[in-house]
This record gives C-alpha cells, structure tokens and sequence, in this order.
C-alpha cells in the first residue's frame, strides 16, 4: 500500500469515526430533551458531556484539523516558544511570572477563524489579535485571541497558553479548557518545573485522556544537564503516564530566544538521543500525522464519554431507572381509578324512541306512509289519554329524565369524591415520584371548584349524543343481520299493524292500548316483539316468541351498557383534562421513555462507538 492509499484509509477511517460522533450527539440532544420531565441533573455538571461538547462534537463538525497547545508552568518560556513557530513576536515575552493570561491561538492564513475557533474552542470569546499585549490584560472573561500565521500548514493550529501553576485560579480554568480541545500538548518543562505537582497533576488528566503529548526541556544547559534530562523524562513519564514520542532540549540563551534563533534538539523518546543537527519545529509539527492524531485523541475523549462508572453508560442507566419508576407512578395513579361505578341506566323510553326512529328509517312503500300519517293522527288523540295515564302512574318520560340527571349528577359527585380521596391517599404512600407531584397538584383547584367545571360540562352534554346513536344504529343492523328470520317476522306484523292502522286508531281512543309499551319495565323488548316496534307510540298486535324476546334482551343490554362506558369515559376524560391531564401526560411520557427513538438511538450510537473502540 503506498502513502496515498495509507493516507485515504486513515482518513476514511477517521471519517467513520466523525460520523458516528456526530449521529451520537443529535441523538443525545434529542434524548436530554425528551428526558426533561424526569427532572434528572443535567448533562451540563457532568465531565463526560462536557467533554463530547466542547472536545468531540465541535472537532468533527468540519474539516479535521490538528490544535497543538503550548503548555506548561510559570516562568519558563512557552512564549518564546510560540514566537519562534510565529516566527514573529505573537505573544509577548514577560519576565514576570504569569505574563500571559489569555490564550494566543495561531491559525493557518486561509482558515475561518471566525466560524471555526469558537466551535473548537467552546467557552472562550473569540477576538482577533491586535497587539501583543492582548493576552495581558485581566479579566474574570475567558478571552482566546487569534492571529494568521504565514509559516503554519493549512490544518494545524498552535496555542500559547496561561500558566498551568499560577497563583491565579481562573488561569487553571482556562488551562482545563484548553486541556479539553486540544489534540496535541506540548509540554513545555525546566529543570525546576518538570517535577512540580500542579503540572504533573495537569499532564496526568491529559494522559488519562490519551492525549499526544510532545515535551520540550527548555532553558538546559546542553553540557551539564546532558545526563539529568533523561532522568527528568522518566520522572514526568513515571508520575503522569505520559509516553511522549517527540522529546526536544533547548539551550537556555537570551539573545538567541530574542531574536527568534533559538536551536531545537530532538533527543528521542528516552531523552538519550544525540544532539546532532537542529530540528525544524515547525517541520515536525507540520509533518505530524493529522488524522492518526484525530483518531488518538477521539479514542482518548472517547473512553472517558463510555466510562461505565461516570459516563454515558451511566447515564443511560440513571434514566432507565428513572423511567421505570415513573411507570410505577403511572401504574400507582392507574390503580387509584379503578372504582366501583354505579351508574344509572339511560331511561327506557329514549331506547324505544331511537329504535323506533331507525325502524321507521327502513320502512319503505305505502307502508312507511301509512304508519307516518296515522301515527301523527294517533298522537294527537292520545295526548289526553297520555297524560291521564301519566299522572296515575306518576312518571312522565320529562319526569323521569330529570329523575335521570339527577341520578347521573349524584354519581358524578360519587366518583370524584372517591378518586380525590384515592389521590390524597397515594399523596402520602405512592413512591417519590408520584408523591410530590400530587401533593402539588391537590394544593390547587378544590373540589367545589373541580364539581363547578364539571357540571358545567355535564350541561352541555345531551343524553344521546351523535356517537352513541351511531352505535344504536351500527347494533341494531348487526342485530337484523344476525336475526333474519326475526326481523322478517317483524316486518310482517309492521305490514299487518300498517293494513289494519285505521281501526286500531280509532279503538286505541277507547282502550288506551298504546300506552301499554310505557307501563311494561322492559320496553324496548316489548316495542320489538307487542308491535313490532310500532310508530307513533302504538303498539299494533300480540306476537312472537320467547327466542324473539330473549333476543332483544340481549341487545336491549349491550346498548344500556354502551351508554353506561361512554358516560364514565366521558367522565375519566373531563377529570383528567380538568385535574390529571398534564401529570398524567407528564409520567406517561417519562415511563415510556426508554421505548422512544430517541432513547434507542443514542443507546445504539453508543453501542457502535463502543465497537469503535475496541476494533477500530
């Protein structure tokens, strides 16, 4: 395979590994707000996002490039150094401890700074270099300044960074950020620095991390301390875990580091080299393997962000945990509904009304016209005999609806009472996250207050209301399917009633016998078979059969019973829009969480990225 074969699969590979990045953090985007309900800390307090934020998301939003970061303690030259890769005085030179306090960012010419470094750079305000006091001035902002750079490569940033061991706490805030973007550290160590706590702190956290760290031993004297940088070496390699492959010594001179002339030594990995011929920093740098570099430092955020213990696993766990006790909550909250309901029946007249109605619907010919022209003449004649009938029985079809609505608003009041007191009572026993929100809840609207919207609603709402007579209509076909030979019995006697309506008009003046439907207790049975579902409220003849009568019993109940379900769905509806709605809705939507998209597709990004790791 030759250079540009090995230099495509690289890139193709790291390709890979930049899409599966970028899949993982719209998921996660997606996931943290359908995770809101369930009140979890959020992602911003833990390191592992932090670090898939402002490392990982940014680095593979656009074309990789390489930020290598001059890093290192008080006092011991990072600026001069960067000056020498500027090849002109980019960062001032201080003999003051902590000179620089913001970083100095060199860009190649042609990149978009502007768009670019605060995307690579998250939590820095990003100005363009004007003098090289900008990096001086104090402030509590987190200011990074930038500036073309004429001898950089078109994919290779370099930083000049505050002192990692400064007495000034916000310069180890910036330090830690920049930690976090970079993908190079070039550990910048003298032979009183290379030991110290606060840096080998810091290089031991990058290590951890699976940075590329580069060290160079400045301001040595090449003679004297020529057996000690070895050992030096070891000991920062030792304490930190760093295992640097780019090792350098510079000499320590004044006049050569003011003039930009200073001589770099490649020593090896082990600091034992020969100091032969100078090296060329920024050729070394300029040659540095880009993409194997990209790959070695998403690995290193990488692992941190699949740590089991405090990474994204974790997390996920935490919201499946979460999650499965908001399912407790709902089956808690769930429980809490099943009542026993005692609800009245419709009245029965009503029934025989609709019936009627849909019967007359489907008579046809000179049948349908006598039965619409003798049953209004009937009605007429018999509104005396009616209300005559009325007043001995005491139960007029208007009195027995009010009867019924004041039956129906009785259990209203029932069934609210009983779900408000199982409310109360999973408000003090039902787990955590059910407990507090209830209590929220019952705080609110009171009952009377709850009792006032619903009857309201209850006004509204007639005792038959289009879906319900849609579902007698849907039943009663079913039923003639069902019943063939009955209904052709029926049909029959609606012919006879219909041939013999003129007689027995006149005769129900005498004897009152239409009334006869409203005195029996189950009179829908009776309208279908003693009449065979007459109009205009007269029954027309005896007849039929007890398989007939058992029938329309049968049905007479599934249509009661349908009513009963609406009106209680009705009710569950009105209570929960009125009370329960948005908690309902609230822990309903937490509990299914790990059922959604969302969900299932972070959990198999992470997967992948997992799998990425371990072969890639």
């Amino acid at each position: 395979m030759n250079d540009r074969q090995a230099t495509a699969t690289t890139e193709a590979s790291y390709q890979t590994w930049a899409d599966e990045i970028a899949r993982l953090c719209q998921h996660l985007a997606a996931l943290e707000s359908a995770a809101a309900p369930l009140e979890i800390s959020g992602l911003e307090q833990r390191e592992w996002y932090e670090l898939l934020n402002r490392k990982l998301r940014p680095q593979v939003a656009g074309p990789a490039v390489a930020i290598v970061a001059l890093v290192g303690g008080t006092n011991i030259g990072k600026s001069v150094i960067f000056n020498h890769l500027a090849g002109e005085e980019a960062s001032a030179v201080s003999p003051m401890a902590a000179g620089t306090r913001h970083p100095v960012c060199l860009v190649p010419e042609n990149f978009d700074a502007e768009q670019r470094l605060p995307e690579l750079m998250p939590g820095f305000i990003v100005e363009r270099w004007q003098s090289s006091n900008d990096p001086l001035n104090e402030s509590e902002q987190h200011h990074l300044y930038w500036r073309p750079g004429s001898e950089l490569p078109e994919r290779l940033l370099v930083l000049d960074t505050p002192d990692i061991d400064s007495d000034v706490e916000i310069n180890w805030q910036r330090a830690d950020r920049i930690r976090q973007s970079a993908d190079v550290l070039i550990a910048v160590l003298t032979q009183q620095k290379y030991n110290d706590a606060a840096v080998k702190q810091y290089f031991r956290r990058a290590a951890e991390s699976d940075k590329e760290i580069i060290v160079i031993f400045n301001q040595c004297d090449l003679e004297e301390d020529r057996e000690y940088w070895p050992q030096w070496l070891a000991t920062f390699a030792e304490q930190t875990g760093a295992q640097p492959q780019l090792v350098y010594v510079v000499p320590y001179d004044r006049q050569a580091a003011a003039q930009r002339r200073l001589p770099f030594y490649q020593v090896g990995p082990d600091g034992r080299g020969k100091l032969d011929k100078p090296a060329l920093l920024q050729h070394d740098l300029a040659s540095l393997y880009f993409d194997r570099i990209k790959i070695r430092t998403l690995r290193g955020a990488l692992r941190q962000v699949l740590d089991q213990r405090e990474g994204l696993p974790a997390y996920l766990r935490e919201v499946r945990h979460v999650s499965s006790e908001f399912a407790a909550a709902v089956e808690l909250l769930s429980s809490g509904e099943v009542v026993k309901i005692d609800w009245p029946t419709l009245p029965s007249h009503l029934l025989v009304d609709e019936i009627r109605q849909w019967w007359h619907e489907r008579r046809q010919g000179w049948t349908r016209t006598v039965h619409e022209a003798y049953g209004k003449v009937g009605r007429a004649i018999l509104w005396p005999i009616r209300q005559a009938w009325g007043t001995v029985r005491g139960s007029e079809p208007g009195d027995s609806l009010e009867h019924f609505h004041a039956a129906e608003r009785a259990a209203i009041v029932r069934v609210v009472e009983e779900r408000l007191h199982e409310l109360e009572r999973l408000s003090e026993l039902g787990n955590e996250r059910l407990r507090d929100r209830l209590k929220r809840l019952l705080n609110g609207p009171t009952r009377e207050q709850l009792l006032t919207h619903i009857e309201d609603e209850y006004r509204k709402l007639p005792p038959i209301d289009d879906a319900y007579r849609q579902f007698i209509h849907d039943e009663l076909g079913r039923w003639c399917a069902e019943n063939p030979k009955r209904i052709r019995f029926l049909g029959l006697l609606d012919k006879v009633a219909a041939a013999a309506r003129p007689a027995i008009t006149v005769s129900l003046t005498l004897t009152g016998w239409g009334l006869v439907h409203d005195a029996i207790t189950n009179v829908a049975i009776e309208a279908l078979v003693t009449g065979g579902i007459a109009g205009g409220g007269e029954a027309v003849v005896s007849g039929g059969t007890e398989g007939l009568r058992l029938a329309a019993a049968r049905l007479f109940d599934r249509l009661q019973q349908r009513f009963i379900s609406q009106r209680i769905n009705w009710l569950d509806e009105l209570f929960h829009r009125l009370l329960l709605g948005e908690l309902k809705d609230e822990l309903r939507s937490g509990a299914e969480l790990v059922e959604s998209d969302a969900f299932r597709q972070t959990e198999a990004a992470m997967g992948r990225l997992a799998e990425l790791l371990k072969h890639g």
